[in-house]
């Protein structure tokens, strides 16, 4: 196409950066998700779809005393006519205001499947479920044909639409919101009725009172189940000056024959996550209290979650506070009071903030109502003094019709009427103009002067219009109101258990194979030995612990690994092999095992000769990966640790494969978190290819030293020790001929 052509064919388009049109369109783009999508209006609470479906619901006749109708022939009016966008996202956005398990007070009566707790989504689709409007939907319509709000045209500009309803309740905060829009999001959490209606009442008599004030009336959020808040007072307060903050529930549970009986959820909690939550953490060891769980939920009882604890000596605060930390048993809530005010502009209000500037709405409202129906007053009595006139000339008014062409002109000009009343009089049936009684119609202008007075009057004070809107406020409380649902309780926030102290504590010996294959079996007096192994396996190291206690592994880089003893596999099977639960390095082979208490006090050395004491903490961690502890050099590797009972009296014993044991003061083998550490024997340098540190050991003063040698064992009281006694790093004593190869050391 020439330059030519393309200037001939294209008119009046723009040329602009594309900067400047992407900045625009995003900005247009953001302001319609902020004001028409996404944010609620302050006035009656509603999202435009939400108001969009209450509205066609009332025009479909679909009041709380008519019969249901299809869902699908509601959403098809509220796209088809006013909110042209997907109808699934539209029947979601109605099903919503239809369950009493998300709305505080639901706006629309379903019928058929719309959800559960357990999952909100499953409900049916919209050609199965019927719907009409709840009783409580009338707070909103109520006064909308009374000309209390503007009306404008709906998206293709063949209907009108309402921009707002004329709401007699703050709809906001009674049944919350939530919402994301660009670059900002709200949520509003529900309120009781009542609490709400008497604070409306407060600030009408006392404009000056301040969200302190108004917080004795509403004492915290309302949410549609019974779960407790746990909030603070102080924190629920301050939540309510800024319109910002965070609020805790709990779920409410009940001792019934020894068991723990779950009856209340926090909102939108599902009872079937909470269960597969508790159930993980059984099947995961990590709930040894509990032997059993069971869902007893039915339609009398829509939350029941059964728990049933091991023995009855079990601390049930102490367990449903773990339960609480690390299921959703307890769930937070983020508040961001941030909605559409009366000047159009997104705000974030506080609670005086909101119910004043819905107090003016409503205020504004009823004065719209006031003049509506004033006017119609007027022009019903304007009306009735034509039709006087044509009772009290009814002969002449029919004479005048009958022979008149122009009755209309002939009428104004005879008795003085106005063009409405002329018209008025010729569309009125001559059957009625003869039924009609001068009484009736003094009876009706005497009651409609009255009405116009009172009108006038209440339109014409701030006292009278005031007290309009709080009998009408107070009336609305007694029809829709009801007790409060959520109980406010003050408690601190749940603390998870540490996982020792939700196991029993139990004595168990872990075994360790050479292979890496390691199991727990219980009790103390376990032969490890006897244990059988897989073929070509056998035994590396055992170690003495409890069911509760953490358990260590280092492998030959040097670095160490943990788990708890409980979680291991039985010793009934094989066990696992250690690689599938850490991750060590290629090639790495697990050569030490060590158990105990966080300060437990252990000597951690090498084959080379070299080693520290450190503490049990050190050798424990979450990584897979594990923690550098001891450096090797080539050739070395890891020693079994030994454990220190005393360190003012405690003498260290190492032996070399050539016979050569040395014993020392515990004192003078410093202690590290990790390192290759000091010289705990010497080892001559012509021999240290051939020559390595067999084993160490730590004994206790009363204690006796046990050298294995082949099938023999050799017992050394702590004064027996005195031969070998040397300084750190020195060559040591050399054993009795016979004794000299020594294959371990333990210590009794």
């Amino acid at each position: 196409m020439t330059d030519d052509l393309f200037r001939a064919t294209f008119h009046g388009f723009e040329q602009i950066p594309l900067r400047e049109y992407a900045e625009r369109a995003y900005l247009d783009y953001s302001m319609y998700v902020v004001l028409d999508r996404a944010l609620p209006f302050i006035g009656d609470g509603l999202k435009p779809v939400q108001r969009r479906i209450i509205y066609a619901m009332s025009e479909l006749g679909l009041a709380a005393t008519a019969k249901p109708k299809k869902s699908a022939r509601t959403v098809g009016d509220v796209i088809g006519k006013y909110h042209p966008h997907g109808d699934s996202a539209c029947y979601e956005a109605m099903v919503l205001m239809a369950q009493p398990f998300s709305y505080r007070y639901p706006l629309i009566d379903g019928q058929g499947n719309f959800g559960s707790s357990d999952d909100p989504k499953s409900f049916a689709a919209m050609r199965y479920t019927e719907s009409k409007l709840a009783p409580i939907a009338d707070v909103l319509l109520g006064e909308l044909t009374q000309g209390t709000v503007d009306w404008t045209a709906n998206f293709d500009g063949t209907l009108e639409e309402p921009a707002w309803m004329p709401a007699r309740l703050p709809h906001l905060l009674l049944n919350g919101t939530t919402g994301i829009a660009v670059g900002m999001a709200t949520d509003v959490p529900p309120h009781n009725l009542n609490e709400i209606v008497s604070a409306c009442v407060r600030l009408l008599d006392d404009p000056d009172a301040s969200v302190r004030d108004l917080c004795e009336h509403v004492r915290g959020p309302d949410y549609p189940t019974g779960a407790e808040i746990i909030t603070p007072a102080a924190d629920l307060q301050a939540l309510y000056e800024t319109g910002l903050g965070n609020l805790r529930t709990r779920a409410v549970y009940v001792r019934e024959n020894g068991n723990i009986v779950i009856t209340e959820l926090p909102h939108q909690a599902s009872p079937g996550k909470v269960i597969e939550q508790i159930a993980n953490q059984m099947r995961a060891k990590k709930l040894p209290w509990l032997e059993d769980l069971r869902d007893e939920s039915d339609h009398a009882n829509p939350t029941r979650i059964v728990l049933v604890p091991r023995s009855n000596r079990v601390d049930v605060e102490q367990l449903m506070g773990h339960l609480f930390a690390t299921t959703d048993l307890e769930k937070s809530f983020r508040v961001n009071m941030n909605v559409i005010g009366l000047d159009g502009r997104p705000q974030v209000k506080n609670l005086r903030q909101l119910l004043s500037e819905w107090l003016g709405f409503r205020q504004t409202t009823v004065t719209r109502r006031l003049q509506h129906r004033l006017e119609k007053v007027e022009r019903r009595l304007h009306l009735l003094e034509g039709l006087l006139i044509v009772f009290l000339n009814l002969d002449e008014v029919i004479r005048i019709i009958r022979s008149e062409d122009e009755p209309k002109p002939a009428l104004i000009a005879r008795f003085q009427l106005s063009e409405e009343q002329a018209d008025y009089i010729l569309d009125t049936k001559l059957k009625q103009l003869a039924r009609l009684e001068e009484m009736k119609l003094r009876g009706e202008q005497d009651e409609l002067d009255l009405e116009r007075d009172r009108l006038i009057a209440t339109l014409g004070s701030k006292a009278k219009l005031k007290k309009l809107i709080k009998d009408e406020l107070l009336a609305d409380a007694k029809k829709y109101g009801d007790a409060r649902r959520s109980p406010l309780v003050a408690r601190q926030a749940a603390q998870a258990l540490d996982e020792t102290e939700l196991v029993a504590s139990e004595p168990m010996t872990v075994v360790l194979s050479v292979k890496g294959w390691v199991r727990a079996a219980k009790g103390h007096d376990i032969d490890a030995t006897a244990v059988s192994y897989r073929e070509g396996d056998g035994l590396l190291a055992a170690v003495r612990t409890r069911s509760n206690q953490q358990v260590a592994f280092i492998d030959s880089t040097g670095r160490s690994y943990s788990t708890t003893v409980h979680t291991l596999p039985s010793a009934r099977g094989n066990g696992e092999p250690l690689t599938g639960r850490f991750a060590p390095p290629a090639g790495a082979a697990f050569e030490a095992i060590a158990s105990g208490e966080a300060d437990t006090r252990l000597v951690i050395a090498s084959s080379h000769g070299y080693g520290f004491v450190t503490r049990f903490d050190n050798l424990t961690g979450r990584n897979k990966a594990g923690k550098a502890l001891l450096s090797l050099s080539d050739g070395g590797h890891a020693l079994q640790p030994a454990t220190v009972a005393d360190a003012a009296s405690d003498r260290i014993v190492a032996v070399t494969s050539a016979g050569h044991i040395l014993a020392f003061a515990l004192a003078d083998l410093p202690e590290l978190d990790k390192g290759k550490g000091n010289k705990i024997i010497e080892i001559p340098k012509a021999k240290r290819g051939t020559e390595k540190v067999v084993a160490v050991a730590a004994v206790p003063e009363g204690g006796k030293l046990l050298v294995r040698s082949g099938a023999r064992t050799m017992t050394l009281a702590f004064r027996d020790l005195e031969p070998y006694l040397g300084s750190r790093g020195s060559r040591g004593g050399l054993l009795p001929r016979g004794w000299q190869k020594v294959d371990g050391l333990s210590v009794e």
